[in-house]
């Protein structure tokens, strides 16, 4: 072979070897930017996505977002009810990745590509105030203990069963996490067993729960992406380990995971003095505020006591503020400037509450009708529409109270809540908001008719 041929069969190789190069598909990540699009995998509960008063929301849900708002593409989720529907997607590349509270395992690695961690978790035994107190495994023998089925609680539980053999526990194949939590809650079972992540969310709605002890190490938690997703995966690790150490991400845990006792019941002694004491400066504003928009005052200041012990500059973690704890989106929405200042706030409140008043059906009679504005001003006009459907679907009533208060906490059960439009809800949350709501009013009704019979008396001496 000639020099000459040499050089020419050397650029046939070149030149095809570039063909080639130029012919490779695009990345996994090159198809997302060109998409414009994430496509993400996630399930409908409390600590990943759902619903809530003002829009979707989640730990997961907020995290894929910031994800895709630094693509500069739009993220949309698929909704599945577990793993294992889940993973099938993954494996057959059909979702760009997995965000949905997953643990990284050795196992799971040997298929699929995961992020670094952005959280651990530890299963705890969770039980409730002023009922039985299991300080270690041993301690829970006896004890009426009930977790999910299939669940990665049961397997750790037989695990330790080995070394333990007097540790008994009931395998529920209906309620998740969340339920259980609610059913220890309401002392129907002793104790469950949790992610403390998830115990953290439903503290926040039943502070009386009660972590006695942790029964695992930390495990990490990750997004989980297809095996042939390396470069998108590493797009997502250079975001996470800076996304990690923000302000946004700090804000976001905080939202979600810090504990509060939400404004609970207060002795009653400090509601009545405070009746006196603080009630009386921003009694006008309720007045005003109930004659323009035709509710009762006396009902529009037991729900602020409710919401913020009528401060004025209440805040919580998940950004409601003021004496009314409005949302920034209600508050844009309202047309005010400032969530702090009392009148404004009382103003925007009563009618945000007007509002929702009007979109729900003619056929529901007074006082029936207060008390479902009351439950779409704290769960969302979605998901008391959910909650009417399912009443009739249940033969309940949908334009009374007491059938709906009955039938809302059934949203948070997946049998009920992966049939209707709006999903997942902590449906037992506006029940005891409205009941607490009542229980201040007729509180107050009766304190200023005493104070009025007093102050009658005192005149006529």
């Amino acid at each position: 072979m000639t020099y000459g041929q040499v050089l020419k069969n050397l650029g046939l190789i070149l030149l095809l070897a570039w063909l080639a190069a130029c012919s490779k598909p695009p990345s996994r990540l090159e198809r997302i930017l060109e998409k414009g699009e994430l496509v993400v995998v996630t399930r409908n509960a409390p600590t990943t996505y759902y619903e809530g008063r003002d829009g979707l929301a989640g730990f997961e849900y907020d995290m894929v977002q910031a994800y895709a708002k630094h693509l500069g593409v739009e993220a949309r989720f698929v909704i599945k009810d577990n793993l294992s529907e889940m993973l099938p997607l993954l494996e057959r590349g059909e979702v760009d990745l997995a965000a949905a509270g997953l643990t990284r395992t050795d196992e799971r690695e040997k298929r699929f590509l995961f992020s670094i961690p952005y959280m651990d978790v530890k299963q705890q035994v969770v039980c409730r105030r002023g009922g039985v107190r299991p300080e270690n495994i041993d301690e829970l023998a006896g004890v009426d203990l009930v977790v999910a089925a299939h669940s990665s609680y049961e397997e750790l539980l037989r695990h330790l069963q080995q070394t333990h053999p007097t540790l008994q526990w009931r395998s529920d194949p209906e309620r998740n996490s969340e339920e259980l939590l609610e059913a220890v809650w309401l002392r129907e079972i002793d104790c469950t067993v949790a992610d403390d992540n998830i115990v953290k969310i439903n503290r926040r709605y039943y502070p009386e729960l009660s972590v006695r002890f942790d029964i695992s190490e930390p495990q990490p938690l990750a997004w989980v992406m297809p095996p042939d997703a390396g470069r998108l995966a590493a797009n997502v690790n250079d975001w996470m380990r800076a996304f990690k150490t923000s302000e946004d991400f700090i804000a976001l845990t905080e939202k979600y995971y810090k504990y509060i006792p939400v404004f609970d019941y207060v002795d009653i002694r400090t509601f009545k003095r405070r009746i006196k004491t603080r009630l009386p400066k921003y009694r006008p504003l309720f007045e005003q505020a109930g004659q323009v928009y035709g509710f009762d005052w006396t009902l529009l200041a037991a729900q602020s006591y409710q919401e913020s012990h009528w401060n004025p500059r209440a805040r919580s973690p998940t950004g409601v503020r003021g004496i009314m704890m409005l949302t920034l989106t209600t508050a844009k929405e309202m047309g005010i400037k400032s969530r702090l200042d009392p009148k404004q706030s009382i103003m925007a409140g009563t009618r945000y509450l007007y509002l929702l008043r009007k979109r729900i059906p003619d056929t529901v009679p007074e006082p029936d009708l207060d008390w479902m504005t009351l439950a779409a001003y704290n769960v969302g006009m979605g998901h008391l529409r959910d909650a009417r459907e399912l009443a009739k679907r249940l033969g309940r009533n949908p334009d009374r109270w007491r059938d709906l208060r009955e039938v809302l906490p059934l949203l948070s059960r997946k049998k009920y809540y992966k049939t209707l439009k709006h999903g997942y809800a902590r449906g037992r949350e506006p029940v005891i908001y409205v009941q607490r709501i009542r229980d201040y009013q007729d509180i107050l009704i009766r304190t200023l008719k005493l104070a009025a019979r007093t102050e009658a008396k005192a005149k006529e001496n």
